[in-house]
């Protein structure tokens, strides 16, 4: 217990560190062994004005969807005022059989600001009970200014052993990820997500 405790500890003092940086790069990501407690750039740091507007997800085997949405027609920063953090998190319920499989397609769709944004750069890390399970990074690249872009990332997702695959359906919502987002190997964005794997249950 005392081992843990210091683990937590250290995380915790290590992302304030973080919080206070003028800059976060993807190295000072990468050594994160536990999911943030809050977020490590506020709102106002996307000065790019990346903006997503719709996100799918698939199973690669079969082809079908799994998840969709998209941003409303119309919708503005003005409703945000109420939340500085809105649209900052995501909850997701997926059925236990989601965790057995081996590659899913996540295409997402965004709108640029009318400032060039060079090197977009995406690195994800999911945990379950503060342990990393999966670490993820893609590379968007260039994108022109005010240019509505379009990928898909294919996630190679690991394969989990009976015990944790149990763990997870029985523990929903302790499954979560911080998704960060860097233009130029600098932090301008942080979203982050929880999962449950018992729908239909």
């Amino acid at each position: 217990t005392e081992a843990v405790v210091s683990t937590q500890s250290t995380g915790a003092e290590y992302e304030k560190k973080l919080r206070n940086k003028e800059s976060v790069t993807v190295d000072d990501i990468l050594k994160l062994t536990r999911i943030t407690d809050d977020y490590l750039c506020p709102i106002t740091a996307n000065t790019y004005k990346i903006d997503f507007t719709k996100f799918k997800i698939r199973d690669m085997e079969s082809g079908g969807v799994l998840f969709e949405i998209a941003k409303p027609e119309g919708a503005s920063e003005m409703s945000l005022s109420s939340d500085p953090n809105a649209g900052r998190y995501v909850r997701y319920e997926f059925p236990p059989e989601f965790l057995k499989l081996k590659q899913i397609g996540a295409t997402v769709e965004f709108t640029i600001g009318d400032k060039p944004v060079n090197s977009f750069r995406m690195v994800e890390r999911h945990y379950f009970k503060d342990q990393v399970i999966k670490s993820f990074d893609f590379d968007f690249g260039f994108c022109m200014p005010s240019s509505l872009n379009t990928c898909e990332h294919i996630y190679d997702l690991p394969a989990l052993s009976q015990e944790l695959m149990r763990e997870m359906v029985q523990n929903p919502f302790q499954t979560k990820s911080d998704s960060f987002y860097f233009v130029d190997g600098k932090l301008i964005m942080h979203n982050k997500a929880d999962y449950a794997y018992n729908a239909g249950m």
